[in-house]
């Protein structure tokens, strides 16, 4: 039997995850930063390396799947943030690959198109190494994959792009409650991608834990590419909200603290080429993902 250690399973995906691997009957243990009294839970600040030691040697996990990580793209920015950035996404996640060097055991880390630069409009392709990143959340991130990569042999790096998932905030549900408060919204339409729903991408990487196929790839729902405008219509329509979407450019839009990147289309052509099955196409995830919405809201 399989078992599994997942951390951040207070934020959207590490939450699916573990719902995916109990699902299947997977042994697993989640970790987070908040205290709570649960079998399978376990209280972990992972840029403690001592406390990470401990508690994975105490499960002997086959896997990790690193989900934790500091994703407030402008708050990492700030100068007083910089170093509690840099403490969880690159110290936090060597502390994790030295102790999964040790134990032997494989590791997923999730990763983001933000580590390239976000220019021209060809797909990023999963072993692309002609990294740049933008911001400092994408230099963070880069940092990790680079402790892995240097580590392990037996490690998964998954880029993933726009994500959503019913466990946080997330683009959907802030342009919902815009919608419903506001006639017109300003969206961006020149930054290019494609949308990622936290509950199938779990589904990919539960899959994918259980081969020995490592390396890099990009996973994203399926669907084409889009643009926040394009997302943000189709969110309207199906949640049946009248409210008017303006197109605006970025630099009409006004900066944000972070730059942030114009092309995140990623080639997941190497997901198929492996044998896993690729996430279903956005629309039907978002159209999944708001039922789920509007049952938590009655």
């Amino acid at each position: 039997m399989m078992k599994v250690f997942v951390t951040g399973v207070g934020g959207q995906l590490g939450y699916d995850v573990m719902n995916e691997l109990k699902k299947r009957g997977i042994d697993c243990v989640g970790s987070d930063l908040i205290e709570k009294s649960d079998g399978d839970y376990v209280q972990l600040d992972i840029t403690d390396k001592f406390a990470v030691e401990k508690a994975l040697r105490k499960m002997k996990p086959d896997a990790v799947i690193h989900c934790a990580a500091w994703t407030a793209v402008d708050a990492a920015e700030d100068e007083e943030n910089k170093a509690k950035v840099y403490a969880v996404n690159v110290i936090g996640t060597r502390n994790i690959v030295e102790v999964c060097k040790r134990l032997d055991c494989k590791m997923i880390y999730i990763s983001t198109d933000y580590v390239f630069n976000g220019q021209g409009a060809e797909p990023w392709k999963a072993d692309c190494k002609e990294f740049a990143p933008l911001n400092y959340y994408g230099q963070t991130k880069l940092e990790g994959e680079m402790a892995v990569a240097e580590l392990l042999e037996k490690f998964f790096i998954v880029r993933i792009a726009w994500v959503f998932g019913l466990n946080g905030n997330n683009f959907i549900k802030t342009m919902i409650n815009v919608g419903k408060k506001y006639d017109t919204v300003r969206v961006v339409n020149d930054q290019i991608g494609t949308p990622t729903y936290t509950y199938d991408l779990a589904r990919l990487l539960v899959d994918m834990v259980e081969t020995e196929k490592y390396g890099y790839y990009h996973a994203t729902n399926e669907g084409g590419y889009i643009s926040w405008y394009d997302f943000c219509c189709e969110i309207y329509r199906q949640y049946g909200l009248d409210t008017k979407v303006i197109p605006v450019s970025t630099a009409e839009y006004g900066l944000s603290k972070a730059t942030r990147p114009f092309n995140s289309r990623l080639d997941k052509s190497k997901l198929i080429a492996n044998g896993f099955e690729p996430l279903p196409i956005w629309q039907n995830a978002l159209s999944r993902f708001l039922a789920e919405l509007k049952n938590e809201q009655f």
